[in-house]
């Protein structure tokens, strides 16, 4: 658990930076909140954190990939504390199967994050891309499959399921 202490102290100065844009409050009362929302820059860029959110979400990632059940569940638990820097970090879309892989460990290590339905909208838009690019996405899915919890969060079944009948 000690590889964990640095990268847990860059995931909480990007969490921390990110919160304020996360929890800026958004007037849906306003007939162009939508248009103001896309005018923006990229939560990341606008808190000047980019470069280190990817860092951080690489290593953590690369932690989560190679680490034993453990580690893998005390990443789970550091998406869990560090909501903002979970809402804002994200790899750039590579289609590539590589790239699709690195996407999917993403999502495991998320675990569901706040609500189920979100994630599985996101993985069927992952899938589809990478499907479109020609890739498989089956042995990458069962891959992820078996690092994934088991655990039924939210009762639409555990994170090793979803991507289990994804691979189907």
């Amino acid at each position: 658990m000690e590889q964990l202490t640095g990268i847990e102290e860059q995931v909480a100065l990007v969490d921390a930076a990110a919160r304020l844009i996360a929890e800026r409050p958004v007037d849906v009362t306003d007939p162009n909140w939508q248009a103001t929302m896309r005018q923006r820059p990229a939560p990341l860029d606008e808190a000047g954190v980019r470069d280190q959110a990817e860092s951080a979400l690489r290593s953590v990632i690369a932690v989560y990939e190679y680490g034993d059940e453990a580690l893998r569940a005390a990443i789970r638990a550091l998406f869990s504390r560090y909501t903002s820097f979970r809402w804002a970090a994200h790899l750039p879309v590579e289609a590539t199967a590589e790239g699709l892989r690195m996407r999917v460990l993403h999502m495991s290590a998320v675990d569901q994050g706040a609500d189920t339905r979100d994630e599985l909208v996101a993985l069927h838009c992952v899938c589809a891309q990478a499907q479109e690019a020609g890739i498989d996405i089956r042995p990458i899915l069962r891959e992820v499959a078996e690092l994934s919890s088991r655990d039924d969060k939210y009762g639409m079944g555990s994170m090793r399921d979803i991507l289990l009948r994804a691979a189907r």
